[in-house]
């Protein structure tokens, strides 16, 4: 293996030796390692961050292959988390990177210990769950930043990054927004990453979850044993069409959100 020194030296070129260290001591949760997900985890990962914890509880299927970054044809069946962290480790080694199986939700969040990092991320596509990250999140002393829905969308330049309560255009923003009102408010403001455009699908739907799913089934448990042969398709009540480069500027756009932050903090 080729040696890792120098792999960031054009990162601390511009941002300076001071903030790399503190890249290289900041700690990231990241909650959703899918479209957007896991396209934030590599460019964490690729700048500098030195401790990120990966939550997931899928294992990779045939459809993801469009647009998650570790989704490949030798990949599916396999889970996501675990795939994602040898892919970050081969970037670089040296990195801190606990991957997680499990679902994030209100019986279990206390396993996370969200207060211990410097940064939440949501990439969660669950609403419920959503919902109370954002709840529990807000309550830390963490900078917590959100994505909104990915999907639907072909347009780059309609990407953009707001507070949550000055969101336009998002319906997935607009229904988490309904749902938070419905019980604690978010103690704090937070940015999200979001996109305006809302366009139809033109394909016919079909559900991996159905007869017709290529994913592999009957898999020896790795982690949870409940998440053996854990799928989301089947669960959704609708799916909608997605592209990589729409899904991948999401993510960056979160990933650039942590630098930003460290970058201004020492300025």
């Amino acid at each position: 293996m080729a040696g890792t020194k120098g792999i960031f030296q054009r990162t601390e070129l511009l941002l300076g030796k001071s903030n790399m260290e503190k890249l290289a001591q900041t700690r990231v949760i990241l909650f959703g390692v899918g479209g957007v997900g896991s396209w934030c985890a590599e460019s964490l990962i690729r700048s500098g961050i030195g401790h990120l914890t990966i939550v997931d509880s899928d294992r990779v299927c045939v459809t993801n292959i469009n647009r998650q970054l570790m989704a490949t044809t030798k990949t599916v069946g396999k889970v996501k988390t675990e795939v994602l962290r040898e892919r970050l480790l081969e970037i670089n080694p040296s990195a801190d990177i606990v991957a997680i199986q499990e679902i994030y939700n209100a019986s279990n969040h206390h396993l996370f210990t969200i207060e211990s990092y410097d940064f939440i991320i949501d990439a969660i596509d669950s609403i419920a769950s959503k919902v109370h990250l954002i709840r529990m999140a807000t309550r830390t002393n963490a900078t917590f930043i959100s994505s909104m829905g990915a999907s639907l969308k072909v347009d780059p330049t309609r990407v953009r990054v707001d507070e949550f309560w000055n969101i336009k255009g998002c319906p997935l923003a607009s229904i988490v927004r309904k749902r938070i009102k419905q019980g604690d408010l978010p103690a704090k403001k937070f940015l999200c990453v979001y996109s305006d455009e809302v366009l139809d699908n033109m394909g016919e739907n079909a559900s991996c979850g159905t007869s017709s799913c290529l994913c592999p089934k009957n898999i020896a448990p790795v982690g949870n044993p409940e998440l053996a042969n854990h799928e989301w398709c089947s669960a959704k009540a609708r799916i909608n069409g997605t592209t990589s480069h729409i899904t991948a500027i999401f993510g960056f756009t979160l990933a650039g959100l942590v630098i930003k932050s460290i970058y201004n903090s020492g300025k």
